[in-house]
Parts: structure tokens; C-alpha cells; sequence
């Protein structure tokens, strides 16, 4: 009785968490969207909560490119998981399963005893084996995206041969349960309700960002609208493939076998999937504000080089990933006006266990004010409102500033360092940028030269000693006739360079 009572008590308080959650999101976005309701006051917009943005990055990790696939097959029992580690509301690592580990033993090997006290948040529920070790590494609380679990319970379904694997499926589920039930750490689901206006902001916020304008300002004929609602519905298609079930009835049997019976219930199901379909829909948009327009040849090459070489460490597909990590942390801004998002990467010399290689997060922040500030505490004013004294550029912390400032272990002067940003760095950051170690910079350029009354972006350029790759179109190399023929061209005419000789030129006749 006391094994069904704990269980009992441990499913109530899921259901309570949902109820709760429920509520603490729809009074978070009632305050921040307070601002936006009332003309009169100037504040920041809906803002991602902190349980959404952790979720929607361990969403974002399951899918990085990887140069082998790793349990991408729907029939596959292991599924590849997505993790993000958190202390004290800092991002300590950006996981995701390898060939050969999960994401919760990649977090073992990697974190080893700093896991104590951390909130980790997987896509999928993980499997026995990881969540033994990490309930012994003394975590705080591990919260897991209510869909499949890595010890897939559909695949057994529906695999033909599939009968050992189903067996297995349902005896992890039932250790991980047991797991559950008997620990210290809370597990279950932290999901919070997304108002309507988060998901327009997110929307208009990705369709018109700086990668979306230089596409629009290099091909006007172009319907940047149509491009960008077109790589939405297909981004949206494809995660609802990989994180939603379809299927309401086997959504149910899912949940049952995964020990969360309460989610079954009405009211507590229909709000689940629809909170699920939301944040799909979310992410959807965010990593559709990098498009992928590959006639144009669209991706992040060197500024100012006529090589068509990128970064020796990294493939396009991979510097999109990390942008869009940033920009997931830019709707964490409190910026009124502009949300700014970075994240640094090494690559490291050891260590292969990882599914992202030999890459290691460094540190990530978005634009803020301090720490412990309290809401209107601070001028809200851009530049366009009001005077200098009610402006926010002098007590806004930018976002390369935080990357820096929170980052979880220190740049290595042997080790490639990376910074993703989904602005050009200001005047402020630039020398900060420098004097860090980072070597690599992706981001856009749009502003660069710029100076916008209070904040300037003449320095960026003169950036020296790092190598800048641009979001732009495919620079094209130079011909054979170019590189190699000291005539120029001009007018599709080949001009040659008088002779500088005191010979006189042979006239022209004709031979008979």
C-alpha cells in the first residue's frame, strides 16, 4: 500500500502541476503583455517563459545534424533525445544523443558531480539507464516533453518482428516508473499555455528579422511573405511528425504506460495537446526565420572573401542549427524594441561522446537588464521616444555581454570558439568580443557601419583577428580568366594593355 500510495501521491502532484502551470502561465503573460494592452505604458512584449524555452531547446537539440544518423528511423526502439542542463536558471549544457549514448549519460560524462542541484530537460522521457544515474548525481528535477519515450513505446507497435522490442519498451517504462515514484528529484511535465499574442509576436518577430530582410533586399521579386509561410508549414509538418501523436487513442496508451494517467483525464489531456501543438507551432516559425533557399545559395560565408569555403569546423546546416538557438533566446528579451539572442561554441581536442562532435556549449544569453530588476525599474524609451534620460541603451545588458558573462566554462586558447548572434555586435560588444578569445562570429551584417543615434556599429568591420561569416549569398569565384589573365574586361570585350616598347607595332596587310 505504501509503493501505490507514493505513486497515487506523485500523480496528483502531476496533476496538480499542470493546474498550476496552467495558472502561473496565464498570470505571467497577463503581466507582460500588460505592457502591450495599455498604450500609455511603455514595457517589453510577451516574453517565452524560462520552462517553454528550456523545452523548446531540448526540442531544437533532439534534431542537430549529425554526420551519422542516430535513431532517426520511426521503427527504431531507441529515439534519439534532446537535453538541456540548468543551474540556477544558467544553461550549463546543450545535449543530444550520439551513436553510441544516450543524452542522459552524454550529461553523466560530460557534467559528472556539477549535475547536483541541475533541472534537466529532456525531449523524451528518458530510459531506466540514464535516469539511475542521474537521480544518483543528486539533480533537482528532470521534466521530459510528453510524447514518445526514448525507449519508444510506439515503435513496438508497430515494428512487424517487434514483439522482444515492445516487451522491452514496457519494462523500462515500468522501471522508470518505479524510478520515478521512489526518488528525491521531482519528475513529470512542465509545460506552460502560450497566450495568442506570444505566438503572433513570434511569428511577425522570425518573418521580418535581419535573415528574412537580407533575402527580401537581395531578390525583391521574391514574396518574402510566401517564402516564409511556406518553410513554416513544412517546418511545422516535419516536427509534428517527430513530436506529436497524431492519434488521440494511442496518445492515451502512451501516457498510461509512461505513468502520467492523470494527463488522460479531461480537461487536463485536450489542454496538453494543445499546449504540445502550440509550442510546435512556435518552434516551427523561429527556425523559419533562417530560410532555407537553396536556388539562391543563402548561408554564412566570409565577410568580405570570394571563396565559396565556410568555417573549416562547421557545415551550413550546423551554423543554422545554433543560430536558431539563438533566436529561441531572443524571445527572452527584455528589450522593447529589439530581442537579441547568442550562443558560443568550442570545439574541443577530446571527447566524441556527444552527439553535436567535438562541440561544447560555452555560454548563451539574450538582451536584459540586471539581474534581480524589477519590472519598469529601468528606462523602457528607445531612441525614438521621449529624451535621453528615458532611454534604455545604458542600462540594457546585451546579449554578447551575458553569453560571456554566464558562460559555463572558460574559452581555451587551443580550442575554436564561436559566437552565434542574431544581430551584428555593437560598439560595446566588439572589443569585449576580442579581448574573450572568441575567433569565429555568425551573424548578419545589415547594421554594420551603421550608427543609429544611441547605439553605434562602425566597429565592427575593423574587428581584427576575427573571422566574420556573414548570412549571404554564395560568393561566386572568380573565372579562369579572371585569376589568371592580366586583362580586364569590360563590356564582354577583352582589352589588352599597350606594349611599352620602342618597337613599332607591324602594320596590317594583306597576304596574297
Amino acid at each position: 500500500m505504501e509503493a501505490t500510495d507514493g505513486t497515487e501521491t506523485r500523480r496528483e502532484s502531476d496533476k496538480k502541476c499542470v493546474t498550476a502551470q496552467t495558472s502561473e502561465g496565464s498570470c505571467c503573460h497577463a503581466k507582460e503583455a500588460s505592457s502591450q494592452t495599455d498604450p500609455k505604458v511603455q514595457g517589453h512584449g510577451p516574453r517565452l517563459s524560462k520552462v517553454n524555452l528550456y523545452t523548446l531547446l531540448s526540442l531544437w537539440m533532439e534534431l542537430f545534424p549529425q554526420q551519422k544518423a542516430v535513431f532517426n528511423n520511426e521503427n527504431e526502439v531507441t529515439r534519439g533525445t534532446g537535453l538541456v542542463v540548468v543551474h540556477e536558471r544558467r544553461v550549463l549544457g546543450l545535449h543530444c544523443s550520439s551513436a553510441d549514448l544516450h543524452a542522459g549519460q552524454v550529461a553523466v560524462v560530460k557534467h559528472g558531480p556539477r549535475l547536483a542541484g541541475c533541472d534537466l530537460y529532456f525531449s523524451r522521457k528518458p530510459c531506466s539507464t540514464c535516469l539511475k544515474m542521474i537521480i544518483n548525481a543528486g539533480v533537482s528535477r528532470i521534466s521530459y516533453w510528453p510524447g514518445d519515450a526514448e525507449i519508444s513505446l510506439l515503435a513496438g507497435d508497430e515494428v512487424s518482428s517487434g514483439a522482444d522490442g515492445g516487451l522491452e519498451a514496457e519494462l523500462d517504462a515500468a522501471a522508470a516508473e518505479k524510478l520515478k515514484s521512489s526518488s528525491r528529484p521531482y519528475m513529470g511535465v512542465l509545460l506552460q499555455p502560450l497566450s495568442f499574442s506570444m505566438q503572433q509576436y513570434v511569428e511577425e518577430t522570425s518573418a521580418s528579422c535581419d535573415f528574412q530582410e537580407k533575402v527580401t533586399s537581395d531578390l525583391p521579386a521574391v514574396d518574402a511573405g510566401d517564402l516564409f509561410r511556406q518553410q513554416q508549414w513544412k517546418n511545422r509538418d516535419e516536427l509534428s511528425r517527430v513530436f506529436l501523436v497524431a492519434d488521440e487513442a494511442r496518445h492515451r496508451g502512451l501516457l498510461t504506460k509512461m505513468g502520467l494517467v492523470t494527463f488522460c483525464a479531461e480537461p487536463y489531456f485536450s489542454n496538453l495537446r494543445q499546449h504540445m501543438r502550440d509550442l510546435v507551432r512556435l518552434l516551427a516559425s523561429v527556425a523559419s526565420s533562417v530560410p532555407r533557399v537553396d536556388d539562391a545559395g543563402y548561408g554564412f560565408y566570409l565577410k568580405g572573401g570570394s571563396s565559396t569555403v565556410t568555417s573549416p569546423a562547421l557545415s551550413q546546416d550546423v551554423i543554422r542549427h545554433c543560430i536558431i538557438q539563438a533566436q529561441l533566446l531572443a524571445f527572452r528579451t527584455e528589450d522593447p524594441k529589439v530581442g537579441v539572442g547568442a550562443v558560443i561554441w568550442a570545439e574541443g581536442q577530446l571527447g566524441l561522446c556527444d552527439g553535436t562532435g567535438r562541440l561544447h556549449l560555452v555560454g548563451c544569453g539574450y538582451n536584459a537588464y540586471p539581474v534581480g530588476s524589477e519590472y519598469g525599474e529601468y528606462p523602457q524609451m528607445d531612441d525614438k521616444q521621449g529624451d535621453r534620460q528615458s532611454r534604455k541603451y545604458r542600462y540594457i545588458i546585451h546579449a554578447e555581454q551575458n553569453a560571456i558573462t554566464f558562460r559555463s566554462v572558460e574559452m581555451k586558447e587551443e580550442e575554436t570558439t564561436m559566437l552565434f548572434v542574431t544581430k551584428c555586435p555593437c560598439d560595446e560588444c566588439v572589443p569585449l568580443i576580442r579581448a574573450a578569445g572568441i575567433q569565429h562570429i555568425y551573424t548578419t551584417d545589415l547594421d554594420s557601419g551603421k550608427k543609429k543615434n544611441d547605439i553605434s556599429y562602425l566597429r565592427f568591420d575593423g574587428l581584427q583577428g576575427v573571422q566574420k561569416f556573414i548570412w549571404q549569398r554564395r560568393p561566386q569565384p572568380k573565372s579562369v580568366c579572371e585569376r589568371h589573365s592580366p586583362f580586364t574586361v569590360a563590356n564582354g570585350c577583352m582589352k589588352h594593355p599597350r606594349q611599352d616598347s620602342s618597337e613599332p607595332l607591324p602594320s596590317k596587310r594583306l597576304c596574297s
